[in-house]
């Protein structure tokens, strides 16, 4: 569909389409780090997330249509999924000190995060957006966008952020792997068939082609 033609709604603004354009993205590489090497992983997510955040934080939070909170999607079996994933990929490396924790302050030993658990955390969000999103109800996406972009205020854009960090010390310790920088990303490129098939390739090639 050329999003040209798309109506006269937030949730097909220019700025929304890019963050499901990125949303989708995400998921998807969340979805199949199975495929991944420890280091490819790295260095895609030190791309991408800050990628996510940047589209994110341009959306201007609309007003609700509904008194209920949209439904949830992701499930119990879905979130462990995504998180054991990455605890297997990352190993001892997942873990790292928290120093946003509300707790830091009344603390006198430092406080144990898990990127796995920040990432799922995410994950779930944006799992449960995009589900909300494929309705293609105006309505029902609008809702859905609300709440997206309120938890992203209120948690889960920090967690993206401690999820970052952890990963950035990685990426630039001295015992970091030497991997192409370049490996192939296509397996998980968002096309017309997959999860916003509304979305144009050129689109999808857009965030690739920003990422690698």
């Amino acid at each position: 569909m050329n999003t040209n033609k798309l109506p006269d709604h937030i949730v097909y603004s220019p700025n929304v389409i890019e963050f499901v354009t990125v949303t989708a993205q995400t998921c998807l590489f969340l979805e199949n780090i199975s495929e991944e090497s420890r280091d490819e992983f790295i260095l895609k997510a030190v791309k991408l997330l800050p990628l996510l955040y940047l589209k994110t934080s341009m959306i201007e939070t609309p007003d609700p249509v509904f008194d209920d909170l949209p439904e949830r999607f992701v499930s119990v079996e879905d979130y462990n999924f995504v998180k054991e994933q990455l605890e297997n990929l990352l190993g001892p490396d997942d873990s790292f000190l928290e120093v946003f924790h509300p707790d830091m302050a009344l603390s006198d030993t430092p406080i144990a995060a898990f990127i796995s658990e920040n990432l799922a955390d995410v994950y779930q969000e944006l799992k449960d957006f995009a589900a909300s999103y494929q309705t293609v109800d105006t309505d029902i996406m609008n809702d859905a966008l609300v709440v997206c972009l309120q938890a992203f205020g209120e948690h889960w854009g920090q967690k993206l952020l401690n999820a970052l960090r952890a990963l950035h010390a990685i990426r630039y310790s001295d015992n970091f792997g030497d991997e192409d920088e370049n490996a192939s990303f296509q397996k998980n490129k968002v096309n017309r068939n997959s999860l916003f098939g509304f979305l144009n390739d050129e689109e999808s090639d857009e965030v690739n082609n920003m990422l690698f």
